[in-house]
C-alpha cells in the first residue's frame, strides 16, 4: 500500500469547506429545480387526463339521461294503451317523483354525515398550546 493521497483525497485537501458548502448547494439545488419539473409534468399528464376522463363521464351522463327520457315516454306510451294517456303521465311522474325525494334523502344524509377534516382541525387546535408551552420555557 502507498502512502500517496487519491485524486478525491487531494481535491477534498485543497478545496475550501465555502467551496464544499457552495458545491453542495448548487447540487441540491439543481436537484431540487429537477424535482418540481418533474412534478409539473406529471400534474400535467394527469390534469390532460382527467381532462379527458371528465369529458367522456359528461357524455356518460347525457346518454344515461336521454336513455331515461326515452324510457319514461316509453313507458307513458305503454300505459297510455291501458289507461287514459294523461292518467299515464301521471303515473309515470309519480314514479320519478317518488325517485327523486328517495334521491334527496339519501343525499342529504350523506350531506350531514360529513365530518370534515377533524384530524387536520384537531391538529390545527393543538398549536397553539405547543407554541404557549414554548415561549412559556424561554
Amino acid at each position: 500500500m502507498s502512502d500517496l493521497p487519491t485524486p478525491s483525497e487531494r481535491k477534498a485537501a485543497d478545496t475550501s469547506l465555502g467551496d464544499l458548502l457552495s458545491e453542495v448547494t448548487r447540487d441540491v439545488s439543481v436537484l431540487m429545480r429537477q424535482e418540481v419539473e418533474l412534478a409539473k409534468a406529471e400534474v400535467r399528464q394527469s390534469a390532460t387526463r382527467a381532462g379527458k376522463g371528465a369529458g367522456m363521464l359528461g357524455g356518460a351522463g347525457y346518454a344515461g339521461h336521454l336513455t331515461v327520457l326515452f324510457l319514461s315516454l316509453a313507458a307513458w306510451w305503454g300505459l297510455g294503451h291501458v289507461i287514459d294517456i294523461a292518467w299515464a303521465a301521471v303515473i309515470v311522474a309519480v314514479v320519478w317523483a317518488i325517485v327523486a325525494a328517495v334521491l334527496f334523502v339519501l343525499g342529504r344524509n350523506e350531506m350531514k354525515a360529513i365530518k370534515g377534516a377533524p384530524a387536520t382541525v384537531d391538529s390545527l387546535k393543538q398549536i397553539p398550546d405547543a407554541l404557549k408551552r414554548n415561549e412559556e420555557n424561554r
